[in-house]
């Protein structure tokens, strides 16, 4: 029998993992649609967004820095909003004001709760000596989010897709991580919830173990905002 190598650092899927939407994403879209003149219901975005959170492009912009960067990754996540809504029958510019409202609403703690069961498993894990990453498909919202939900404390590094210039199933995140942790590849596991997170840690010679959480309706898993 194989003696399968105890891990000395964990990479953590963020979105679906650690945290998860407190109400679906049609819910809080038709909400700030409402408020700028615009009237969806939550049902159908529900319906539409996690198929074209799948086709957009990867949320990553190779060479793309500072305030660019900024701007990139809000307007990535804007015309996904616009498309929903077009998909939704909303065949009129998007109002100007709503995408950013939305973009800034989900870079704070109120949509986004923290399972049960994660700082328990953080601390334990740190108080074993692991070191431990977030690996995410995400922004530059996601570091100063995980300080808002008492997270970032009991990390030693987050990676998000956007500043590595790839995105999950690309090894790149993964790669990247293990250097700011200082590990092989051998010496870390990886958890998540996608098939994505899957395959970027295969890719990256990296174990995965996959966890199921129950998420709100219409939400792919490891979707942000």
């Amino acid at each position: 029998m194989t003696h399968q190598r105890q891990p000395e650092g964990l990479l953590l899927d963020a979105m679906g993992t650690l945290i998860g939407l407190r109400r679906s994403v049609g819910s809080t879209y038709a909400a700030f649609a409402a408020e700028h003149g615009v009237i969806v219901k939550a049902e159908a975005i529900n319906a539409v967004f996690p198929k074209l959170f799948r086709a957009a492009p990867p949320l990553a912009f190779p060479g793309v820095e500072g305030e660019a960067l900024l701007a990139a990754e809000q307007a990535w996540w804007i015309e996904l909003i616009a498309a929903c809504l077009k998909a939704c029958g909303h065949n009129e510019p998007l109002p100007p004001a709503l995408g950013p409202a939305l973009f800034q609403h989900f870079a704070t703690a109120e949509p986004w709760q923290v399972y049960a069961d994660v700082a328990e498993h953080l601390q334990r894990w740190r108080a074993a000596g692991l070191k431990l990453a977030v690996v995410s498909n995400f922004d530059q919202r996601l570091q100063p989010l995980l300080e808002q939900l008492h997270l970032a404390a009991l990390l030693d590094a987050v990676v998000v897709s956007s500043q590595v210039g790839a995105a999950k199933p690309d090894p790149r995140p993964f790669q990247h991580a293990l250097q700011l942790l200082d590990l092989p590849a051998e010496a870390a596991w990886h958890i998540g919830d996608s098939p994505e997170d899957e395959a970027g840690a295969r890719a990256a010679g990296v174990r995965c173990v996959l966890i199921e959480r129950r998420q709100p309706a219409g939400t792919p898993s490891s979707t942000a905002a």
